[in-house]
């Protein structure tokens, strides 16, 4: 989890299982890894797959909390190896799938519409748009690691995954042809590569804040070695996850809460000095609203209001020798760069510290993770207004998250 001092994301295993896809190799590896860029556009994390026969490298935005992998296969899907998964097969069970005919496609089988075959709910969590898509399995095939160096290519050739529709991709960043997710369930890629190679059910995420750098995803335990010759598991704090159980009676709904990472937050410091907020905000009630959730997909953090205007009350409080300028959208608090000076951890502006499970763990974001320049001269506090009653106190952002 957060490091105060180095702001990679490792998450631990919290699902055991056997799986049915086996590595299509001798060579176990110990971990996998993936490289993540930041689309400049979008401001969306993505990752590239090799998947199918023959293999095609498939671009796919990064979702933290996303239960699946999911591409479009409605648009240039070709492969020899694709085969859906059939109604009450042992695929199905373990993704919780439901059955479906698939009555239209009767006369033009074709991967996404089958007959006799069973579908989840491939969802957008850009846009908030879904459909029905078929289950299948296909060859995956992604790059080993021994932490340090890339190793040699392996795969998975029963890997399952979700056919969507081209219509959901509208919102991702281009090229993207689907979504890969990293969330708690049985079939996101974290639990089938463990799986499928016989290792914990642990991955690490280093995200970069330029555009100009790239991040990583490692699969499996460490070393996580990032340049200067770094081993970041050996700088790790660690919190515990939380499970937002209101969520679990229906599994692979569109923005299931299940899937996705809470931490439990119990107050905010800025500059080491607590805000004053409503903390009951900060836990998850028994409808399942509130806490504090990592996301991928979205860009900057997402505050209730309260919160919101707490925390920027106090920052503004706390560099009260800056000059505000008039707010650019949809950030609330805008302040001239020409009066912020530089440190090695981004612009000197007070240090934010997302307070864990005790005062020792926390979550420190400097100036580098939390502002953003969003012209010549003018530095944003890069939190935004979420509004009065939103599902999720608190969304901690790509931004803040990344390194």
């Amino acid at each position: 989890m957060p490091s105060s001092s180095f702001p990679c994301l490792l998450f631990g295993s919290l699902l055991l299982f056997i799986s049915h896809s086996i590595a299509q190799t001798s060579f176990r590896p110990k971990a996998l890894v993936l490289p993540v860029s930041k689309d400049p556009s979008s401001l969306q994390y993505l990752t590239q797959l090799n998947q199918r026969t023959p293999l095609v490298p498939v671009k796919l935005t990064l979702d933290l909390g996303g239960q699946f992998l999911w591409v479009d296969c409605d648009q240039g899907y070709v492969s020899s190896t694709y085969k859906p998964a059939r109604c009450r097969s042992a695929q199905c069970s373990l993704a919780k799938a439901k059955a479906s005919s698939c009555g239209q496609c009767i006369s033009a089988r074709k991967p996404g519409c089958n007959n006799n075959t069973c579908y989840l709910y491939p969802d957008n969590t850009v846009t908030r748009t879904a459909t029905s898509g078929e289950l299948a399995q296909d060859v995956v095939s992604i790059q080993s690691t021994d932490g340090s160096n890339p190793g040699r290519g392996v795969s998975v050739p029963k890997f399952l995954f979700d056919c969507g529709a081209t219509f959901i991709l509208e919102g991702l960043a281009s090229g993207v042809k689907g979504m890969a997710g990293l969330g708690r369930t049985r079939i996101s890629l974290p639990s089938k590569f463990s799986a499928a190679f016989s290792f914990y059910r642990k991955f690490a995420i280093c995200l970069s804040s330029s555009t100009r750098a790239n991040g990583v995803v490692f699969f499996g335990d460490g070393p996580y070695v990032l340049l200067p010759n770094m081993d970041v598991s050996k700088s790790l704090i660690y919190t515990p996850l939380i499970l937002n159980h209101v969520s679990t009676a229906s599994v692979y709904s569109l923005g299931d809460s299940s899937a996705e990472y809470f931490i439990g937050v119990k107050s905010i410091k800025i500059n080491e000095k607590r805000v004053p907020l409503n903390s009951s905000l900060l836990s998850i009630n028994r409808e399942g609203f509130g806490g504090t959730k990592i996301s991928t997909v979205n860009p900057y953090t997402v505050m209730e209001t309260t919160i919101y205007n707490a925390v920027i009350n106090a920052f503004v409080k706390e560099l009260a020798n800056v000059p505000r300028v008039a707010s650019v959208a949809p950030f609330g608090a805008c302040f001239s760069s020409k009066n912020i000076g530089s440190t090695r951890v981004g612009p000197a502006v007070p240090q934010i510290d997302f307070v864990l499970q005790s005062q020792t763990v926390y979550w420190r974001i400097f100036g580098t993770n939390s502002m953003v320049q969003v012209r010549d001269y003018v530095l944003c506090l890069g939190f935004v207004d979420g509004g009065s009653n939103p599902r999720t106190s608190i969304v901690i952002g790509g931004q803040s998250s990344a390194v």
